[in-house]
């Protein structure tokens, strides 16, 4: 990353939105009037557990911050080609008002009922109550309830959901469905198991599905497939399903079945991490915690550790390394349950790689660092002439990974470079070789996909680049594809490059979105300073150079699970 620096307008949703009542078939009645009961089963995600609520491409998930109310939330992480719909299914009387409500989060988040009502807000800074009566149908004993954002416009947030009115009549739903058959595995990797099996039955009809593994639910599903995710590699998991229908009827476990997650290789520990760059020293900083609290980032990379003389590390090669404002910001991250991995290097200033006097004096410095946070991961951004292009400082650079690594257990170590389109350049696999022949174990190798003069096509240039990674990740270590992906970090440059390529929130959902389909270890983006719209406003260190929303990147970002 370095401290130097036609997009399509954000998409205006002009929705028709219908406010008719469900509709009532037969001979005309006058409603019943609904009971002031909620009859939503985990409303505001209290429980910690999705169930019941359904997500649409598994991107639901429930976080602790932002909230409305209690200490859980609903987090919808939308895409560029998913909405991230939850919804859950419950049983209601016929003839009936209902008042459905809730408080939302987010741009552009809708509430509404299947095949009725709904209504919307965009309300990204905090949260919003919307209001939905509808009225059930002669006949109809079951409604569908949702919520969900737009796409690509970010992470939304929704909690305190109610559903005011009576539970299902005539002495309720009492008829579980029949038990799920012939679950099996049809595929794995090193984090991700694959799963099928034979549908249930029931007297009113199924409307989801429970995966647990052992005896903790992972995901609900609508249909009778599913992919479990975030798994570590070389462990055994053991799964069943049970179905559920709108009443809250649970059926018996399906068969177990016991899969062990293909081997990581190389090191490969599961490592996963959404950590866009932050810079305390240039370009009007933000509050990080406002910015975590508005998009739920939790870690930051945090630029840059420099040499402030005598491979000496300090901020900035000014700041001290404790005692400033960055340990003040830094604690600040903490306190509010994110952390912070350092990047040390950059494209300009005096690098502790290139002046620190040999492999174990630079190891020192990154030791003190290291002490000084109790860190858990470490950022080498290796660029330029006097890192990236010289072949010593680059193996001085990794033997000192290698000698940290070594000394602090856990530690896990980044090495951020730049790429062409296609894949890394002479030194990007000069360096990659090395590592492989001093025995570096490095985690992630990240590559830069912008200033590389790729053209227009962000999306396609990224994926080609992070591929032609993966090929060579592959060729030197040895490694299947699902082992050289979890060693793939992708961090980009949000509006404008220096060389004026544009990558659109929407292109960057693209990227996440790819990222999290091929469990990538690592997302990030230079830089958080820059996450704020000015239009026609060029390169500049306060913000993107594009029509966006305020930490719209940031928001996107943290999105990504791997």
């Amino acid at each position: 990353m370095r401290p130097t620096l036609l997009v399509r307008s954000r998409r205006r949703l002009l929705a028709l939105l219908g406010t008719v009542a469900l509709a009532v078939t037969g001979a005309v009645a006058l409603p019943g009037t609904a009971q002031a009961a909620n009859i939503l089963t985990n409303p505001g995600l209290e429980s910690g557990s999705l169930s019941p609520w359904s997500c649409t491409g598994n991107l639901g998930s429930v976080v602790s911050s932002p909230v409305h109310g209690g200490s859980k939330a609903l987090a919808g992480a939308v895409s560029s080609s998913d909405n991230a719909k939850c919804s859950q299914t419950v049983a209601v009387k016929p003839n009936t008002a209902y008042t459905l409500s809730g408080w939302v989060r987010g741009s552009y988040v809708y509430l509404g009922v299947e095949g009725g009502a709904s209504t919307w807000t965009t309300s990204p800074s905090a949260y919003s109550q919307l209001s939905v009566p509808f009225t059930t149908g002669a006949s109809q004993t079951s409604a569908t309830i949702y919520v969900n954002g737009w796409y690509a416009q970010g992470t939304y947030y929704a909690d305190d959901i109610n559903l005011d009115g009576p539970g299902g009549g005539g002495g309720g739903d009492t008829q579980a469905p029949t038990t799920p058959t012939n679950l099996t595995s049809t595929g794995k990797t090193s984090s991700s198991v694959s799963l099928s099996w034979g549908a249930s039955s029931d007297n009113t009809g199924v409307t989801a599905y429970d995966v647990y593994s052992g005896s903790s639910q992972v995901l609900s599903v609508s249909g009778t497939t599913a992919t479990v995710g975030g798994l570590s590699p070389s462990t055994a998991y053991t799964f069943t399903v049970k179905a559920r229908d709108a009443a809250g009827n649970t059926s018996g476990a399906s068969n177990s079945v016991s899969v062990t997650t293909n081997a990581g290789g190389g090191g490969g520990t599961g490592f996963k991490q959404a950590a866009p760059y932050l810079y305390l020293g240039w370009g009007d900083p933000p509050s990080a915690t406002s910015v975590m609290s508005s998009t739920g980032i939790k870690w930051y990379t945090m630029a840059f550790m420099l040499d402030g003389g005598g491979c000496n590390p300090m901020w900035d090669s000014a700041r001290p390394l404790t005692g400033g404002n960055d340990q003040t910001v830094i604690n600040q991250i903490r306190s509010a349950g994110g952390d912070i991995v350092p990047s040390f290097g950059g494209w300009s200033g005096s690098k502790l790689g290139a002046n620190c006097s040999s492999a174990s004096a630079l190891a020192g410095a990154l030791q003190k660092v290291i002490n000084a946070y109790s860190l858990k991961a470490i950022d080498m951004d290796v660029e330029n002439t006097d890192e990236f292009e010289n072949e010593a400082v680059q193996a001085k650079i990794l033997t000192a990974l290698k000698t940290v690594k070594t000394n602090n257990p856990g530690l896990k170590t980044i090495v951020t470079f730049g790429t062409t389109t296609t894949g890394p350049s002479y030194y990007g696999n000069r360096l990659i070789e090395q590592a492989k022949a001093l025995n570096a174990d490095i985690d992630v190798f990240t590559i830069m996909p912008f200033d590389f003069g790729g053209g227009s096509d962000m999306y396609g240039n990224t994926v080609n680049a992070a591929e032609g990674l993966k090929t060579k990740l592959k060729s030197t270590f040895g490694w299947d594809d699902a082992t050289a992906y979890s060693h793939i970090g992708i961090s980009g440059m949000n509006g404008l490059s220096d060389q004026q390529e544009n990558t659109t929130p929407a292109i960057w959902s693209q990227i996440r979105d790819w990222g999290n389909s091929h469990h990538i270890a690592r997302l990030a983006y230079w830089a958080v300073n820059r996450d704020r719209p000015c239009a026609g406003g060029g390169v500049v260190s306060n913000c993107s150079g594009i029509n966006q929303t305020n930490w719209q990147f940031t928001s996107i970002t943290a999105g990504f699970t791997g």
